[in-house]
């Protein structure tokens, strides 16, 4: 079984479109599946904690507005609501767990000198079971001759 994903992670997940470029950041870095559950765990969290008190209120407009003063706020509130409510835990756990898997990895070619290629390659790679698989690393790629720049 995979670990629980924090409230942290959960929040920082579904602020996702409020900050950088907003949609055209997300298509960047997540698939359209993934992206398109980041509203939605969003919209969980904010129904559950709009009304909670005026402070709540008033940092949940901030990271509305991508300003990251609520994070600290919306954090403390939603973890009091996950332990109170352990199917909405689990419920938000999975909708996270979902659009994690659903982010693109990126792959940088740097260097593209004397028919080589120094690469950096950053990879994660989440299926049906949530484990995720990690690997990171960089080289040098020799070009094959036929692709060879005279």
């Amino acid at each position: 079984m995979t670990d629980p994903l924090t409230t942290t992670i959960l929040v920082t997940l579904a602020i996702q479109e409020f900050f950088k470029s907003g949609a055209g950041d997300l298509a960047k870095r997540f698939t359209a599946e993934a992206a398109a559950k980041i509203p939605v765990l969003w919209g969980k969290i904010k129904a559950r904690l709009t009304g909670k008190s005026s402070k709540v209120n008033e940092a949940l407009a901030k990271l509305e507005a991508g300003d990251s003063a609520g994070i600290e706020t919306v954090t403390k509130n939603l973890e009091v609501v996950l332990d109170e409510d352990p199917l909405f835990a689990e419920e938000l756990q999975i909708l996270g767990r979902q659009i994690q898997a659903g982010q693109i990895s990126q792959i940088g070619l740097n260097n593209f000198e004397s028919n080589e290629l120094e690469t950096e390659i950053e990879q994660r790679i989440g299926g049906q079971s949530q484990a995720t698989t990690e690997q990171i690393g960089s080289g040098i790629v020799k070009l094959p001759e036929r692709l060879q720049l005279s």
